[in-house]
């Protein structure tokens, strides 16, 4: 049974900082680009961020992409979203993804797996 399990979400203050985490089991991870992806209460859900199987290859939405860094580590079949300088509008729920290729995360075309995500609240 395939498991996306995210954490390190809660709750800071405007221009903290926060890691999030995803751990995922029974699949083969390393064959997997990965994203994530955040849902403000009201709001479609975005894309985030996104990461090639091997980590050479990162895609960041333009709202986050000189405050977040997406990273992997096959070895430990985890992803990480580090999110440095967080503003009240990253208030959201944050969840992983499993999909083919980082074009299918970005698109959101077809994201084989979900997580059930971790909130995220940041205070002003």
């Amino acid at each position: 049974q395939v498991q996306l399990v995210e954490s390190g979400g809660g709750l800071v203050q405007a221009g903290g900082s926060l890691r999030l985490s995803c751990a995922a089991s029974g699949l083969t991870f390393s064959s997997y680009a990965m994203g994530w992806f955040r849902q403000a209460p009201g709001k479609a859900r975005e894309f985030v961020a996104a990461i090639s199987w091997s980590g050479g290859i990162t895609q960041l939405a333009d709202s986050v992409k000189d405050r977040f860094t997406i990273s992997r580590d096959n070895a430990k079949n985890t992803v990480y979203l580090q999110m440095n300088s967080l503003k009240p509008e990253d208030t959201a729920v944050y969840s992983c993804g499993a999909a083919a290729t980082v074009t299918v995360v970005i698109t959101r075309t077809g994201i084989t797996y979900w997580g059930q995500g971790t909130q995220v609240t940041v205070s002003s």
